[in-house]
């Protein structure tokens, strides 16, 4: 049985083009500035970003913490959704790096109220860190990868910079809410101060992410990038299937949503599964097991044995991501088969 593998969208094959974009590319040393292939994707992502310019990082997480370094200091804080990916999924990187303070605020779906958010705001008082940055995911990753509306993320930026404070968003699957929403991803970004989203994830490139902001935040970026050990040299060779991915990939993203809609409305439909369709927004469906005589890690187990391989989201609930490796094909066979295992 051939499995189908719906665990994330980090699991993609670059595409063929990528590969002889990779066998092409012409390089050099990024660290010394003079990889032609780089600096034409920071070039490509800070115009798709609507910003001044950008970095070619390894990783969406590395981005991330590279970002928090790059608006703080030692013992301030940062703002985080509770459930947040740099909260959540990123090894303690605020505390461990930017030897910093996370402070959560609970989010609807990903998204904070601006009211809270203010509330969390320190006063000046020598009792307490400065407050520093706000941080804010689009997709939201743990809430199903739902998108924020726009009208919260102008308030929330809005906010944040009447009280001099940047906004950084973990946009990983940026494209992905500009999709959803119509939009573009340059104005997905506008109200924020810096911006990542990775090129590994919905995009299909082997490796990569970029941060982007303004030129003199950028230049601070490199530096810190650096420190982590991000100085990749003729790093060309990864920055060519990013190019090739924003080039040919982002339109595409549409067919992952309408796959991902497809198999929710059939998934809404089983006994001992609640889904609501509503937070299927994009290409992840996230769905409870209400079944008592299933909880998530067993039927995740018992799906792997019939070759539909996805992942635990706690002890309840299930996530499946469709992606570029997923055809609107296989959704009716991944129906049949997690039927088959809740007859059993």
């Amino acid at each position: 049985m051939q499995p189908i593998d719906l665990r994330s969208d980090t699991v993609t094959q670059p595409t063929p083009a990528m590969r002889q974009a990779m066998f092409d590319a012409p390089v050099g040393d990024d660290v010394y500035g003079e990889d032609p292939t780089v600096n034409r994707l920071e070039q490509v992502a800070a115009q798709r970003m609507g910003k001044e310019s950008a970095l070619f990082l390894a990783s969406g997480t590395q981005a991330n913490q590279v970002a928090i370094l790059s608006h703080t200091a030692r013992g301030e804080e940062v703002i985080v959704e509770e459930e947040s990916h740099i909260f959540y999924y990123e090894a303690a990187g605020i505390a461990a790096l930017s030897a910093c303070q996370a402070r959560t605020v609970p989010g609807h779906r990903g998204a904070m109220d601006p009211n809270r958010v203010e509330a969390a705001i320190r006063a000046d008082n020598i009792h307490y860190p400065r407050t520093a940055l706000i941080c804010v995911e689009n997709t939201h990753n743990r809430a199903g990868g739902t998108v924020l509306p726009p009208a919260n993320l102008e308030a929330l930026a809005a906010l944040a910079h009447r009280h001099g404070l940047p906004v950084h968003m973990d946009g990983a699957r940026v494209f992905n809410a500009a999709i959803a929403q119509g939009s573009t991803a340059a104005t997905v970004a506008a109200p924020v101060d810096s911006v990542m989203f990775c090129l590994s994830k919905g995009l299909a490139a082997p490796v990569g992410a970029l941060l982007a902001g303004s030129r003199e935040w950028v230049a601070r970026a490199r530096r810190y990038r650096k420190l982590l050990g991000g100085g990749m040299r003729q790093a060309g060779i990864l920055a060519a299937a990013g190019l090739v991915a924003l080039e040919t990939m982002v339109d595409r993203l549409a067919e992952d949503h309408a796959n991902a809609r497809e198999l929710a409305r059939g998934l809404a439909e089983m006994p001992g599964l609640d889904l609501d369709l509503e937070t299927v927004q994009t290409n992840m469906v996230l769905f409870e097991v209400v079944d008592s005589t299933w909880d998530a890690p067993a039927l995740v187990a018992a799906l792997g044995q019939v070759g539909v391989l996805c992942g635990a989201f706690g002890p309840r609930h299930i996530r499946l991501v469709t992606h570029n490796d997923v055809a609107a094909a296989d959704v009716p066979e991944v129906l049949d088969r997690i039927e088959g295992v809740l007859s059993r």
